[in-house]
């Protein structure tokens, strides 16, 4: 029995336009981001049988969640799970002055993400693990259904990494999605198979990503 699960990544942020880093805090999408997440549903709804649809719990994600739940007229499973990674003191602050303020640490978020520690926070590992538990608590209780799961940015990169059978170490070669993009992946007698990774074309040229310094 196949399971779909279609991860999106949650539309432009105030953080995101802003350039800092949010984390855990609980921030609105931009008037962008809120243009995204209707694209994006609509893209969903047109091409997916969407059976349920979880979310993280921040407002950024639900907001995401929200125009999809309505075209498809489903609940929203919201869960703390599926979070952004915790920053710690890096949360709320610039991504240029965390280049200064904490070069070293920092300086490995840059350079070799998989093994970053955000001080004060979570280190990559621990979201690594914490997204995947919840990710297979979702697959369990949805065998055989598409489920549209809406996401951050880390936790999607670290999921990629599993699934393309890559250690955490080799993280800082895969790429982040681009907000409200569309990860697709199969899971069949225990395989995992990516069929789309951060698709953003029905965003046209509302298309929005990190910058550099992230």
């Amino acid at each position: 029995m196949e399971t779909t699960l279609i991860l999106i990544r949650h539309g432009e942020s105030s953080a995101n336009g802003k350039g800092f880093f949010a984390g855990h805090l609980d921030i609105e999408l931009s008037e962008k981001g809120e243009k995204q997440a209707a694209l994006t549903a609509r893209y969903v709804a047109e091409n997916y049988k969407v059976d349920k649809i979880y979310s993280s719990d921040l407002k950024r994600a639900y907001a995401t969640a929200k125009p999809l739940a309505q075209a498809r007229e489903k609940e929203i499973v919201a869960t703390a799970g599926l979070r952004e990674i915790y920053a710690g003191t890096w949360q709320g602050l610039c991504f240029d002055e965390l280049q200064t303020r904490y070069a070293d640490s920092y300086g490995v978020w840059l350079r070799d993400i998989g093994n970053a520690a955000c001080p004060s926070g979570e280190t990559v590992k621990e979201l690594a693990a914490r997204i995947w538990e919840a990710v297979l608590d979702i697959v369990k209780e949805n065998e055989g259904k598409t489920v549209a799961v809406v996401t951050h940015a880390t936790p999607i990169r670290t999921l990629l990494c599993r699934w393309k059978g890559l250690p955490l170490s080799e993280m800082k070669n895969v790429p982040w999605v681009s907000n409200a993009s569309v990860t697709v992946v199969k899971y069949r007698n225990g395989e995992w198979t990516v069929e789309k990774e951060s698709a953003d074309e029905q965003l046209a040229e509302m298309k929005t990503s990190f910058p550099a310094n992230v």
